[in-house]
């Protein structure tokens, strides 16, 4: 089973739908919807189609946004699976980071591999990306290290994304572990900060930049140097923090203005709340404590405080190794104690925002036709489900996937 694009963006006619985030993102609407142009054009009950409008009868089904996925690892080579066994017999991932495997083990692949074959292998992944539902993701660098490999790894990005509806959306995750090649890591964070931060400006300008504080990664004073120095060159700001470890990271966020804090597992609620003060975004990944340790950042406390969640697939080989929404919504349900309507927006409309792009993430007139069709008529089958794709047609910029059966 897979998805076949109709081609370019049509003039839509979808009856009898259930809408989901709407405009309000109030309760949902048994209502129709058009796309002309790639966008939303109307809501109503009343709404007539056009002659030339393709109909695409909902049946009462479930419309809503496409998912945004805010924050994958989806560019990479090799796998880790032989660390998924020995993670198995008891090591951690801290510990077999530290012995050279882990992140460090996908960057020598990444580096033995050629832009070319980076792209097409992030092709595949966006591809099936929409086949679950997923419009718009965010793709960090980070498995290059060196200046070569990190402009490698941007280029591959912008590569595989070219002519596909979805968008994809590239970070530059400069500070994510230590070159092993670097035994004085004073003098690597000084060559990423004096050589690969100026080069990644000059060819990717405005490019969030981000980076990894915890243990065995990044310092917190480093990762204040390489923010601040981003900062300075006009860059967007992310950090991953407190995924094993509370080093300061929400203290940086607040201090630089970082755009969103991802990862939280070690966040106490009183961090939370600063956060939720601060008007700086949560990201939580709760397919990585499935995977990796059982530890899931603390929603409620996150959200009950004013503030901003989202939710993502961190899609990654070695400590996430998912890209499905419908999973990350099942496992925040049960895990993070969401509602469904706080789950929907967490996957939608917060993440459009994290990534600056208002332009999608609700369902509203003039707002991108990026929406998905599920098989369900009750959205609060959307996190009560778990496995399946329960996504039966994807609309991205206006252009169908449907499923094909063999």
């Amino acid at each position: 089973m897979g998805r076949r694009a109709r081609g370019e963006p049509v003039s839509l006619f979808v009856r009898d739908a259930r809408v989901v985030g709407g405009a309000g993102t109030g309760a949902p609407v048994r209502t129709h919807l058009r796309v002309e142009g790639g966008l939303i054009a109307a809501l109503g009950a009343d709404l007539e189609p056009h002659l030339d409008d393709q109909i695409l009868d909902a049946g009462g089904r479930v419309l809503m946004p496409g998912f945004v996925d805010a924050h994958t690892h989806a560019l990479w080579a090799g796998d880790r699976l032989d660390e998924f066994e020995r993670r198995q017999q008891g090591e951690s991932y801290l510990q077999i980071l530290a012995a050279g495997g882990g992140i460090l083990s996908t960057v020598r692949a990444v580096r033995a591999a050629s832009l070319e074959q980076l792209a097409a292998r992030l092709r595949r992944r966006l591809q099936h990306l929409l086949d679950e539902g997923t419009t718009t993701v965010e793709v960090k660098s980070g498995y290059g290290l060196t200046t070569e490999h990190e402009l490698k790894m941007l280029r591959a990005i912008g590569q595989a994304a070219r002519g596909l509806p979805g968008t994809v959306v590239a970070t530059a995750l400069l500070g994510h572990a230590i070159d092993p090649d670097f035994r004085d890591q004073p003098h690597f964070v000084d060559r990423v900060i004096s050589e690969t931060l100026p080069a990644v400006h000059a060819e990717f300008p405005g490019i969030a930049v981000d980076a990894f504080c915890e243990e065995a990664a990044w310092s917190p004073a480093d990762c204040r140097r390489l923010l601040q120095a981003a900062r300075a060159l006009g860059h967007p700001l992310r950090l991953h923090a407190d995924q094993f470890h509370r080093l300061g990271g929400i203290d940086l966020a607040i201090e630089l203005g970082a755009r969103s804090v991802d990862h939280l597992e070690a966040t106490p609620a009183g961090d939370l709340a600063r956060l939720a003060g601060a008007g700086i975004a949560g990201v939580m990944l709760p397919a990585s404590g499935f995977h990796t340790d059982g530890r899931y950042g603390n929603a409620r406390a996150l959200l009950d405080a004013g503030g901003t969640l989202a939710l993502a697939s961190n899609c990654n080989p070695g400590s996430s190794p998912t890209s499905s929404m419908p999973f990350v919504a099942a496992l925040a349900r049960r895990q993070l104690r969401l509602t469904s309507a706080e789950t929907i927006a967490a996957i939608t409309t917060s993440p459009a925002e994290i990534l600056g792009l208002p332009d999608r993430g609700r369902i509203q007139p003039g707002l991108r036709a990026d929406l998905i069709l599920l098989r369900h008529d009750d959205e609060r089958q959307l996190g009560y489900e778990v496995g399946g794709n329960p996504v039966d047609l994807t609309i991205a910029g206006g252009t169908i996937f449907e499923h094909t059966r063999d």
